[in-house]
């Protein structure tokens, strides 16, 4: 609700269950994006769906609701990098445990960790 500017019954009407996830269609975003009055919003909401559909993909097409959560406190100057971290353990882990699979998450933002820490 900070994030988009909408109400929470915009947003609750919206939320959809992916699997163990909850998350907001890509779709419904965009609308906002096309459509919000405030443009510091449109650019908010627009950087939050990258973030979800890009660094931290879990359902095809739609943003979880912790990435939203996370991307709240990173504009209250929260750094990214444990929660980068323990997402991309989560994810190797599942690929580990099941023998196959694949990394979901941002490898380019892996490796500039990697090489700023080793």
């Amino acid at each position: 609700m900070c994030i988009t500017g909408m109400s929470e019954q915009w947003v609750v009407a919206r939320i959809k269950q992916k699997g163990d996830s909850k998350c907001i269609p890509w779709k419904n975003l965009r609308d906002l994006i096309l459509a919000h009055p405030d443009v510091k919003k449109r650019v908010d909401i627009f950087s939050l769906s990258i973030y979800g559909l890009v660094i931290f993909p879990k359902a095809l097409g739609h943003v979880d609701e912790a990435i939203s959560d996370l991307f709240d406190r990173l504009d209250k100057g929260v750094t990214p990098v444990p929660t980068i971290l323990a997402e991309t353990f989560r994810s190797l882990n599942v690929c580990q445990r099941t023998g196959e699979g694949r990394f979901i998450g941002c490898a380019q933002l892996l490796l500039v960790w990697f090489y700023s820490h080793f």
